[in-house]
This record gives structure tokens, C-alpha cells and sequence, in this order.
């Protein structure tokens, strides 16, 4: 069959197919609905602290944890959004920025989003990081405004840049005149404090609030308000919106992965031409969304992660199944020179095995050695050909897949 028969054949059956969605995008984990359930206290504590801005004062800093899926960055935005509205009743100078630190990935992306947000222009590139701080600073001072700087995802930021972008915000007031600038971290790593030279700390933690993760009930009631503007009537059955509840619930409450599960499980219906989604549309769904979250995760780590994760890769395909903390040193450092990198201590390797070990990505279980002490095994949680098919198309990392570290013929093999 020539392709665009089967094409016209697809399109066809889409089109004349029972209508599964009035709106599936309400069902995106970036759409920002009216009410967010479960989150009042965490919405009235938010609002309390960023409130005196109204009455042209600087609000504390704020740092907000909590795991994926939790409401922090929801719950950010519909605060301040309110607040920029309450200003204009009240002639109020307010203005926020918000910025993804994963997303914009480097300290010149950052101060460029915040000299945007100020009416300064800056090139896309070509400046020191110096000179567009420089260029931001004087032109928020300009501006006579209460800034408040929303980074989201900023232990991202933290870990692959260090705080050097923090120190100079939590320091900006001092060179301030006539405006003022506050900050709202938003972190899903509640260890991210670790990373923070104690003057940033003490200046940017002012106030903390921390997002719990939703329990089943919590999840089924915002899929519930969710659903009803996103399915059309007696497309979705309960025990499908049950149960994509119920699996996120088990996995730390996450209400993007039930969001995700509900709007793929929805999509899989459609094609299969079904009336209504089922339990079954929903167990397809997580398979599909378990392996593209994997994907994501694995392009969205760290160049030195990544490295990290080439180098048990490496290990596993000379048969080294469960590698030692050394094995995977020597490995990353020859990855590392091969790429003309300076490669990381070895106890900051081990910082960022523990990361992607709680990422799933690797497993590192503490073993006993006997009277040889304690060590770590370390093994990948994922088929190798995932990796291959992700790494391949990375532009530095591609040549590294299929190249065998020369340290690699010196190791003895070790049992998996």
C-alpha cells in the first residue's frame, strides 16, 4: 500500500472515529486551571509572603521544595498572576518574571529572560555574564518596580553551574536605588540547601514552604475537575480515572504523571476508534509514557551525568554487571580526556551516582565485603539499546557510544 493511502486511510479513521476530547489540552501539566485543589494552605502562605509588594516593599525570599508533580510551579503562577492583577487596582509597580532553569540551562540565558522582563535588549550572545548582570541591574533600577524573580527548577541550575547567578541576585538590593528585587526558588530536590555556600543560603532562604506529595483521593479529585472540561460526556469510565490516580499515588503522588496517564491513556482510546477509555487504554498508557519519560530524563541530565551513565553502559558491555565506584572513575575520567573536559573528584562522581540512582537511572546498593569492609555495586536500571538510541544522537557524546575505553581491556570481570 503506497503511503499516503495509508495516510488517507489514518486521517480518515481519525476524523469519523466516536469523539473522545472536547479539549485534551486542559490535561498538559503547563495548562493552569482557576482552582488547584488541595493547595489552599500552600496558595494563602505563598500569598502572605510575596503581599507586601502591594504596598511597594520587598517580600522575603522564598525557597519552595517538593517532588515532580506536586502544584509548587502552579500554585507560583496563579499567586502572581493574582498579585500582578491586585497591583493594577492598586497603582501598584509590581512586575514577575518567571524562568525554568532547566529549560534556559546558563547564567546568560537567565540575566537576558530577566533584562526581557526589564525592557533592556540584550544580543543573544557575544556579552561576558558580567556585563548583561551589568545591563539588568541598571535597568531594573529604571524601571522603579518591585521585581520578583520566579527560577524554577534551580537545583538544575545549582548543580551544573554552582550559586555564583544566586549570590549575585540575593546581593542586587544593596546596588538597588529606586526598585527592588525578590526571589522565588522553586526546587524538586529537598537536598538542594547541600549545594549553597552558607552566605547564599542565609540571604536566599528567608522563607520556606513545602509541597507534600497528593494521596489518591487528592489525585482522583483534581483528574475529576480536569476531566469533565477535557472528555466529552461518557468518553471516560471511572474506573480508568481510578486508576490513573491510583498509579500515580503509588509513585510519590506525582499529579503530572495521572495528568499524563489520563490524556495518553484518552489518545490510545481515539486510535483504537473506542467509545469510551477503560482500564486497559490506561495500562497501555503507562507503558508508553514509561519509556518516553525515560528518554526525556536521559537528554535532559547533565553533560558529566551523562558521562556517568556512558561509562556503566561501557562497563556492562565488557560483562563488569555491577560495577564499583573506582571501575566507573576510570572509565568516566578516559571519557572525560577524550572530549577534552576536566573531569569531576571522584566523591563528586559519587554525588551524582546517588542522583541518578533516585532518578532510577542506575541502581548503587551498598554491599558487605566481609572483613574487606562495605562497598557500593552500581548497575543500570535500563536496557542499554535506550541509551545507545538516546546518546547516538547527543552531538558530543554520539562517537563516545561505540568507542571501548582502553582501561576497560585492563579490568578483570567482575560477577552480575
Amino acid at each position: 500500500m503506497k503511503s499516503a493511502s495509508i495516510l488517507d486511510e489514518v486521517f480518515d479513521r481519525f476524523v469519523n472515529s466516536t469523539k473522545i476530547f472536547r479539549d485534551r489540552e486542559v490535561l498538559r501539566h503547563d495548562y493552569l486551571p482557576e482552582r488547584l485543589p488541595h493547595r489552599e494552605a500552600q496558595i494563602r502562605e505563598l500569598g502572605e509572603a510575596v503581599a507586601p509588594a502591594l504596598k511597594g516593599a520587598r517580600s522575603s525570599n522564598i525557597l519552595i521544595y517538593g517532588k515532580t508533580g506536586t502544584g509548587k510551579t502552579a500554585v507560583a503562577k496563579h499567586v502572581l498572576s493574582h498579585l500582578e492583577t491586585k497591583a493594577k487596582e492598586f497603582n501598584a509597580p509590581v512586575r514577575f518574571c518567571y524562568v525554568n532553569c532547566r529549560m534556559v540551562a546558563s547564567e546568560y540565558r537567565i540575566f537576558a529572560s530577566l533584562c526581557q522582563s526589564t525592557g533592556v535588549t540584550v544580543p543573544f550572545t557575544g556579552l561576558s555574564v558580567g556585563e548583561v548582570f551589568d545591563r539588568f541591574r541598571t535597568g531594573l533600577d529604571a524601571s522603579k518596580i518591585i521585581f520578583i524573580v520566579v527560577l524554577d527548577e534551580i537545583d538544575a541550575l545549582i548543580k551544573s553551574r554552582g550559586d555564583g547567578l544566586l549570590y549575585e541576585l540575593t546581593r542586587i538590593n544593596e546596588a538597588l536605588a529606586r526598585s527592588k528585587l525578590a526571589i522565588i526558588g522553586i526546587s524538586n530536590d529537598l537536598r538542594m540547601k547541600e549545594f549553597l555556600d552558607p552566605r547564599v543560603l542565609s540571604s536566599l532562604s528567608e522563607e520556606e514552604i513545602v509541597f507534600g506529595p497528593y494521596d489518591a483521593g487528592e489525585l482522583k479529585n483534581i483528574l475529576s475537575e480536569r476531566a469533565a472540561s477535557a472528555f466529552c460526556e461518557t468518553a471516560l469510565s471511572d474506573g480508568a480515572l481510578g486508576l490513573c490516580a491510583a498509579l500515580a499515588a503509588a509513585e510519590h503522588g506525582d499529579a503530572r504523571r495521572a495528568l499524563d496517564l489520563l490524556r495518553v491513556a484518552g489518545e490510545v482510546a481515539e486510535r483504537k476508534s473506542a467509545a469510551t477509555v477503560v482500564d486497559e487504554h490506561v495500562r497501555e498508557a503507562e507503558k508508553h509514557i514509561e519509556h518516553d519519560r525515560v528518554v526525556e530524563a536521559l537528554k535532559n541530565l547533565t553533560l558529566h551525568s551523562k558521562l556517568v551513565v556512558l561509562s556503566v553502559y561501557h562497563l556492562k558491555q565488557a560483562e563488569v554487571h555491577s560495577a564499583i565506584t573506582g571501575d566507573i572513575y576510570d572509565v568516566y575520567s578516559e571519557l572525560c580526556a577524550e572530549l577534552g573536559v576536566t573531569a569531576l573528584t571522584q566523591r563528586r562522581l559519587c554525588t551524582l551516582v546517588n542522583e541518578l540512582d533516585a532518578m532510577g537511572l542506575l541502581n548503587a546498593k551498598v554491599v558487605s565485603m566481609g572483613r574487606y569492609g562495605r562497598t557500593k555495586k552500581i548497575r543500570l536500571e535500563l536496557p542499554r539499546s535506550i541509551i545507545k538510541d538516546v546518546f547516538v544522537e547527543d552531538g558530543r557524546l554520539g562517537p563516545l557510544v561505540d568507542h571501548v575505553p582502553r582501561c576497560l581491556g585492563k579490568q578483570k570481570k567482575s560477577g552480575g
